[in-house]
């Protein structure tokens, strides 16, 4: 029998390779479905401990470790691997080497960790029953997502995993901690496209143009109203612009308007429905003052939902492998992952590492320029989901 004791000696005896394993992984990004070097760095950590893998969507990588005593059960782990467009400002000896590239999102953690689960599960697979799949997944910050090119490709297949288990860096949370919710978690997130056409001309002669500037601004507000009046008030929705495109000038009026925006909820149902009248008003107020409107949607990831069940077990198996006192409740997240695909498959617990603290200044949210971690984080992370894993396959 695999003891707590055992698997914390191990992933104590551990953590300075993990650190630099984080390290190296922080210093070298790469963008999604970029992820060649980071590809390779984990590949020959695999192939150095005598763990079998198999590539998938051209960058990922899946490894099985199956222990040697007899089980059917299956339990997938998953980390992901890209960095973000991002200009790093932090002076420290691991910072991006890569300007403009940064691990901003934690997956540098995300994949160290893993590869530390690995090395304590390849440890001690003489003495457990059943089989770890490790997902290591490219491109979870670039529509489509990796997540589903992977399940595309059949990750989730030979051998079929019955559960699936994936962490995420918190800096709200402090280091030694994590987190957990149980059922709907994050939010499914769409990209709008929205271009408004009119007719351009000198801003002294309104009445000769159809301007598409004061069109795209009805639209804006109007279609703010498809949340505020057409939403079940219980049910979280967000509709967000973040870029307006008009390239005139103070007194020229353009000839078209470029929008762009997201859209976050957590029904699929009320997502199509919410969609649908979206492009119904913005097309019909386009029309009414003389102009037309091309409203395109990128239809993003899923709304995540950890499955009652073996989340109550993942949370039961870290109380007792960190105490009660450092397992928190989560808030429902209105970010979007493409974990999602994973829990919209199969039985999936995706739960939150605590990276933050004050005094070592990780307290900054992660897409910023200062991001980082408290590195200890790193004592836990990997024992946690090897203790988790082993725990859920019944051992």
């Amino acid at each position: 029998m695999i003891s707590k004791a055992a698997i914390q000696q191990l992933s104590a005896a551990i953590f300075e390779q993990v650190v630099g394993y984080r390290r190296h992984l922080h210093a070298n990004p790469e963008l999604s479905f970029h992820e060649h070097q980071t590809s390779a760095y984990v590949k020959g950590l695999l192939t150095e401990w005598g763990i079998p893998f198999t590539e998938m969507a051209d960058t990922g990588v899946v490894a099985l470790i199956t222990g040697a005593l007899p089980s059917e059960k299956v339990i997938a782990l998953r980390a992901d691997m890209d960095a973000l467009p991002i200009l790093e400002e932090n002076d420290k000896p691991y910072a991006s080497k890569n300007p403009g590239v940064m691990h901003a999102c934690g997956h540098d953690v995300h994949t160290s960790s893993l590869l530390g689960t690995a090395y304590i599960l390849n440890s001690l697979r003489n003495d457990f029953a059943g089989t770890v799949k490790l997902i290591f997944q490219p491109a979870e910050e670039l529509l489509p997502g990796g997540a589903s090119i992977m399940i595309r490709e059949g990750v989730l297949d030979n051998p079929k995993p019955q559960h699936i288990v994936g962490q995420h860096v918190m800096p709200l949370i402090d280091a030694g901690k994590v987190g957990f919710r149980s059922g709907i978690y994050m939010a499914s997130t769409d990209e709008l496209y929205v271009t408004v056409h009119g007719k351009g001309g000198h801003g002294a002669q309104p009445h000769q143009n159809i301007d598409p500037v004061v069109i795209a601004s009805h639209i804006i507000i109007a279609l703010q109203q498809i949340v505020s009046r057409n939403a079940d008030p219980r049910l979280p929705s967000v509709l967000s612009f973040g870029k307006v495109q008009a390239n005139g000038a103070t007194n020229i009026i353009p000839n078209e308007v470029k929008i762009e925006g997201t859209f976050r909820t957590l029904n699929e149902d009320w997502r199509r429905e919410a969609k649908r009248l979206m492009r119904k008003m913005a097309e019909g107020i386009a029309e009414s003052m003389g102009g037309s409107c091309d409203f395109n949607i990128k239809d993003g990831y899923p709304f995540l939902i950890n499955e009652e069940a073996l989340t109550a077990n993942i949370r039961a198996y870290a109380e007792d492998y960190l105490g009660r006192e450092n397992v928190v409740d989560l808030d429902i997240w209105m970010a979007a992952e493409d974990f999602a695909y994973y829990s919209q498959a199969t039985a999936a617990c995706f739960y939150r590492l605590g990276t933050g603290n004050k005094e070592k200044d990780t307290c900054y949210s992660v897409h910023t320029p200062r991001f980082d971690i408290d590195e200890d984080a790193l004592k836990l992370s990997t024992g946690l989901m090897a203790y988790a894993a082993l725990k859920q396959l019944g051992n």
